[in-house]
């Protein structure tokens, strides 16, 4: 019977030992599992929290910056070029710098940009660079325009949009014909006729792609588009320096070159080439569409990328592009510029180019420039 219940005991002394024991490592393993929720203000928690978001950040960050097929663009933050592919104060230069304003001040890239200016043959000479040199690269894009495919019918490049990537649109900007502000010319009219009468008496400065506009609203007029004695500058600056030194008695070019010039009243803008009258300096000059010349033109401005450009970088410029637009640092400068944002990528962008290509032959034709 003693040693019955001694026995009895003994088991009930090791079972509830056992059980204490159990107890004892739930808890421990218990507590180690609830630290993060039990009490919330403790360093370590403070610093799994930091971690968890940093590497969220990171997360959405290399999403951000990867095509479809999660390649990464640009993970070891290399710099990149923004091209203006003509000389500083050009409307190139102009969106170029534009480009990498907005890009820096919304933080929108995370690796460090550069405008680099490359001019030459209104633009012929940088685009050739970017086809024979860049080949496969993703450190450079370059703004684009009408001129690469003005200069590839007229011969004067052997490169057009189809030997790049096109990577989006971003604005449309209309053009201004202008003359100095003591001009004896007061409205497109008066300056019409007076080419029409003596074309030579009126050298009109225009870089090489903006010629075609005049040469529109010339036929239209009635007179002969050939005739007009234009004298070639590379750009807006060198335009205004023409204008203002006598070398040239009237010059066309995008608004956003001559708004600085007018503001100031050393240039008179006559005309511009948009459907209705834009607005801020330019709110007081007609469209050439009121004097009855039933034109409108405008020059598309966007950017390019060399020839097989890897996908994640054509992919990220096509977002970054379209996120950098609606931002207040872009519409600010697009409404100072009077810049119309028509923002486009991938198929709808090159049906766009491929019409525009037609059209622009077809009025290369016209007006005698191309056979």
């Amino acid at each position: 019977m003693v040693m019955n219940s001694l026995s009895r005991k003994a088991f009930l002394f090791f079972t509830i030992l056992t059980l204490l024991l159990l107890l004892a490592a739930c808890g421990d393993s218990s507590d180690t599992s609830s630290e993060p929720t039990s009490d919330p203000e403790t360093g370590a928690i403070e610093e799994n929290s930091e971690a968890n978001a940093e590497n969220t950040d990171a997360d959405t960050e290399s999403e951000q910056n990867a095509d479809g097929n999660g390649h990464e663009f640009n993970p070891d933050k290399k710099p990149i070029t923004i091209v203006a592919p003509s000389a500083a104060g050009s409307g190139w230069d102009l969106t170029a710098r534009s480009l990498d304003e907005t890009l820096k001040a919304e933080n929108l890239v995370d690796f460090p940009t550069q405008v680099v200016n490359e001019e030459g043959a209104t633009g012929a000479v940088s685009l050739a660079q970017l086809v024979t040199e860049h080949q496969g690269s993703d450190e450079r894009i370059s703004v684009t325009s009408l001129p690469i495919l003005v200069n590839y019918h007229m011969g004067l490049s052997e490169y057009d949009y189809q030997d790049v990537t096109m990577i989006a649109r971003l604005m449309t900007e209309w053009f201004v014909i202008v003359v100095p502000e003591e001009s004896p010319y007061q409205t497109i009219e008066e300056l019409l006729t007076a080419i029409e009468e003596d074309p030579q008496s009126v050298p009109v400065g225009a870089s090489g792609d903006d010629r075609l506009p005049l040469q529109l609203v010339f036929d239209r007029f009635g007179g002969d588009p050939s005739s007009i004695n234009f004298i070639s500058y590379e750009g807006g600056g060198e335009i205004t320096n023409g204008l203002l030194n006598g070398d040239v008695e009237a010059a066309l070019t995008g608004v956003s070159e001559f708004r600085s010039q007018i503001e100031a009243g050393t240039l008179r803008a006559l005309a511009v080439t948009s459907e209705e009258r834009l607005g801020e300096v330019f709110s007081d000059v007609p469209t050439v569409s009121e004097v009855g010349i039933d034109v409108v033109f405008g020059n598309w401005r966007g950017v390019m990328g060399p020839p097989e450009m890897p996908e994640e970088a054509v992919t990220f410029w096509e977002d970054t592009i379209e996120a950098a637009l609606e931002t207040e640092t872009w519409q600010d400068i697009a409404a100072k510029n009077q810049w119309d944002i028509t923002f486009m990528k991938g198929e709808e962008f090159l049906e766009f180019l491929e019409q525009t290509d037609q059209d622009i032959e077809e009025g290369l034709r016209k007006t005698g420039q191309i056979e």
